[in-house]
């Protein structure tokens, strides 16, 4: 399979070149492995605790086999999160290097759970490690184009432009995971089907204990019809019949593994005479996975259900965000919604300048697009720096002062002048 270059790359060099211990997470069968080995190919060693020798030497005596691996090189480890036992040798021989005055390149671990939660093996690591996430593929990395519209949109001068046509249900399922992205003769539905039974039966289990993995399925369907919506853990717990502490720790698990995010809501202060919304919105990492879960055909939906393909754009969207934005310092990101709903889907704060994104599955968008805007802008002040709709056309136009209508092509196409 052909090596589609990422955008963490550059960020995941730099942050070698500086530390001595760095965690690449993120969802199982993202692409970790396979980054890691390419970015380093000429000087590292590299193994996996997927393998039963590895998993069980590890186990076993954790400081011989720290010790066996050898020196002068990268050491990539892939899995880690399976070998608890090991952390606290990682520290000792971080430490050693210092002493040394050696103190980079020396470990790249990889892992599709979230170290930071699970205490008894952050800790053994805390000030010696950096930690960064890689989602499956970005419309810009499937689309080869290295596109980072986030950082263009803090940094780029808008103005009239006008994109080619695209054909956007193809970009939405091929902004996925690398192997059904790629391998156009998998069945999608049963990779899918797969992919959920591993995880759970893998990864899941690592961060939490789970006693009913089918309630963990449920809970994910139900979740599914409920993704870029605010989320009412109290209903979903009694939907799923488990008790609010078990379903929690279920979601939390969920979260951890990177099967969901959530966005949390935007509650800065402000002068405006209105209450905010505390709830977060809840997404699915991967759009496919997501349709999946509804056990909807996404081509369906896009041709036949607008009502359902709104919503899966929408997710679509917040996971290009956080795609992004894996790769910038200080960004925060939040949704802005008021007690009698006027909302805006994403804001986006770094530094002092604030950005806030509006999302819209139409091709012609209005002047009430922007309302929520508006009030956002109205809100934040001086730091307003833009009010973006996302919507479904090829012209980027403008709709009053720092407020632009983007078409979606905008997060992975260049553009060309009328």
């Amino acid at each position: 399979m052909k090596y589609y270059k990422r955008n963490l790359e550059k960020w995941l060099e730099k942050t070698l070149d500086t530390r001595p211990l760095v965690y690449l997470n993120g969802p199982r069968q993202c692409g970790k492995s396979t980054m890691a080995k390419n970015v380093y190919s000429q000087k590292q060693s590299y193994l996996s605790f997927d393998s039963p020798v590895n998993l069980n030497a590890a186990k076993n005596d954790p400081a011989k086999f720290i010790n066996s691996l050898p020196g002068g090189k990268l050491k990539i480890i892939d899995e880690v999160q399976l070998v608890p036992e090991i952390f606290p040798y990682f520290k000792i021989e971080v430490d050693k290097n210092r002493e040394k005055n050696k103190g980079t390149e020396l470990f790249l671990l990889t892992g599709s759970a979230n170290l930071m939660a699970l205490p008894q093996l952050a800790e053994a690591l805390v000030g010696r490690m950096s930690v960064l996430t890689l989602f499956p593929f970005s419309s810009s990395e499937y689309m080869r184009t290295g596109i980072n519209f986030i950082t263009n949109l803090f940094e780029d001068k808008l103005e009239h432009r006008s994109y080619k046509n695209y054909d956007l249900l193809k970009i939405i399922e091929n902004s996925t995971f690398p192997e059904p992205a790629l391998n156009h003769g998998i069945e999608r539905e049963q990779w899918f089907g797969d992919y959920l039974n591993t995880l759970i039966q893998r990864d899941v289990l690592t961060v939490a204990n789970i006693r009913e993995p089918v309630k963990m399925i449920m809970l994910f369907s139900i979740l599914a019809m409920r993704a870029g919506g605010l989320l009412n853990n109290s209903q979903v717990a009694q939907e799923t019949g488990l008790d609010i502490k078990t379903y929690e720790r279920y979601k939390a698990a969920a979260i951890n593994t990177f099967i969901l995010f959530e966005i949390p809501a935007w509650t800065k202060p402000n002068r405006l005479n209105k209450r905010f919304t505390k709830s977060p919105k809840l997404f699915f990492t991967d759009t496919n996975l997501l349709a999946y879960l509804l056990r909807r055909n996404l081509k369906d939906i896009y041709n036949n259900d607008r009502i359902a393909m709104g919503h899966l754009f929408e997710n679509f969207i917040a996971t290009e965000i956080v795609k992004n934005a894996s790769s910038i310092i200080g960004l925060e990101i939040s949704h802005f919604r008021t007690s009698d709903n006027k909302e805006v889907d994403f804001v986006l704060e770094k530094g002092n300048e604030v950005i806030g994104i509006e999302v819209k599955l139409n091709s012609t968008p209005s002047i009430n697009d922007f309302n929520g805007l508006k009030l956002l802008k109205e809100a934040v002040k001086k730091r307003f720096k833009l009010g973006i709709v996302i919507y479904t056309g090829t012209d980027m136009v403008p709709f009053g002062e720092d407020l632009w209508a983007i078409p979606v092509c905008y997060l992975w196409e260049e553009w060309v002048y009328d």
